[in-house]
C-alpha cells in the first residue's frame, strides 16, 4: 500500500475527475465530482471543498472507488442512480432504476400545491397526488402541511418498490400511499379533496430526450404521454374533477411549450381560471385551474 505521502491529494483526483465528466458531456462536472467524493466519504459537498482547500489526501481505497464511480457516471448513468438519492426540497429520498429521479423544477410545483393547501378552510384539508413516483410531491405535501391529509397514488410495479421505502423512510402518519390505477383513484374521495397535483408524463411519443440520463435510466412510462404528450394530462383533468371540491385547485406540471394547451383542455372541462406559471428559470412548468 502506498503510504500517506504517496496518496493523491484530494484537489488533484477531483480535477482528474471533473475532467473525465467534462469529456462525457457532463453539464456540471465539479459539482458531480464533489459529490461523488462526498459520497465515498461519506461527508457533505461543503466537507469535501474544506479538504481539497486543506490538502487532505485521498487514500486508497477511497481513491478507486471514487475512480469507479466516476466511471459510471461518464456512461451517463444519473448522479442519483449512483449514489441512490435524490434531494427534493427538505427532503432526501431513494430512488434507482425503475422510478423518475425528482428535478429541481418540480420543487416549484410541489410549493403551488403547498400554499394552496396552507390556504384551504379546513382544520384537515385533503391532498392528492396522482402518479407519484418516488412520492416526492405527496411527501412534501404530507412534511410541510402536517395538519392535511394526503393520499398517493402510483401504478407502476417498478416505481412502487421505491415509493414505498420513501413512505416508509420519511414515515409521514398523515400520508397513505395507494397501488392503484390513476383513473379510479380514491372514489372514497370524490368531491372532498382541496388540492389535486401531479407530474404526469408529458413528453410526445416521437419526440427524444436530449439528455442521455433521461433517454436511457428514466422509465418510459413516466416521460411519455401519447402523440401530443397530454394523453395523462387528459385523464388527469376529469379525475381531478371527480375528486375536487368547488374550489378545489389543481396543479399540473409539465413542458415549457404545453401551458396554453393544458389550459384549453382544463377550460373545456370546466375548470375555471386556468393560469400557466414559470419555474425559477422563467420557463413555464405548472398549470393550475379551480374547480367549478
Amino acid at each position: 500500500m502506498p503510504s500517506p505521502d504517496e496518496s493523491p491529494l484530494l484537489s488533484d483526483a477531483l480535477a482528474r475527475a471533473a475532467a473525465r465528466l467534462t469529456a462525457a458531456g457532463i453539464l456540471d462536472p465539479a459539482v458531480d465530482t464533489e459529490l461523488l467524493a462526498a459520497f465515498v466519504l461519506g461527508a457533505g459537498r461543503g466537507g469535501v471543498q474544506a479538504a481539497a482547500i486543506r490538502g487532505d489526501r485521498l487514500g486508497p481505497e477511497h481513491a478507486a472507488r471514487l475512480d469507479a464511480l466516476v466511471a459510471r457516471r461518464v456512461t451517463r448513468e444519473p448522479l442519483q442512480h449512483i449514489t441512490g438519492t435524490a434531494p427534493f426540497r427538505h427532503l432526501e429520498l431513494r430512488v434507482g432504476p425503475g422510478v423518475f429521479v425528482p428535478r429541481p423544477e418540480t420543487e416549484m410545483v410541489a410549493q403551488l400545491a403547498i400554499d394552496a393547501l396552507r390556504a384551504a378552510a379546513s382544520a384537515s384539508p385533503i391532498a392528492v397526488d396522482l402518479g407519484t413516483g418516488s412520492g416526492a410531491i405527496a411527501l412534501a405535501l404530507a412534511t410541510e402541511v402536517p395538519h392535511a391529509r394526503v393520499f398517493a397514488a402510483e401504478n407502476s410495479v417498478d416505481a412502487f418498490v421505491w415509493t414505498k421505502e420513501n413512505f416508509a423512510l420519511v414515515d409521514a402518519d398523515n400520508a397513505q400511499l395507494a397501488f392503484i390505477d390513476l383513473e379510479h383513484a380514491f372514489p372514497e374521495l370524490d368531491g372532498t379533496v382541496s388540492v389535486v397535483a401531479s407530474n404526469p408524463p408529458y413528453v410526445p411519443d416521437a419526440a427524444i430526450p436530449r439528455d442521455p440520463e433521461v433517454r436511457f435510466f428514466d422509465p418510459p412510462a413516466a416521460l411519455y404521454g401519447g402523440e401530443d404528450g397530454l394523453d395523462v394530462v387528459r385523464v388527469l383533468s376529469r379525475v381531478g374533477l371527480r375528486l375536487a371540491h368547488p374550489g378545489g385547485l389543481i396543479v399540473i406540471e409539465h413542458g415549457e411549450w404545453q401551458g396554453e394547451e393544458i389550459r384549453a383542455i382544463l377550460g373545456a372541462d370546466g375548470w375555471l381560471a386556468p393560469a400557466t406559471h414559470p419555474d425559477l428559470t422563467l420557463r413555464d412548468r405548472a398549470t393550475t385551474a379551480l374547480r367549478p
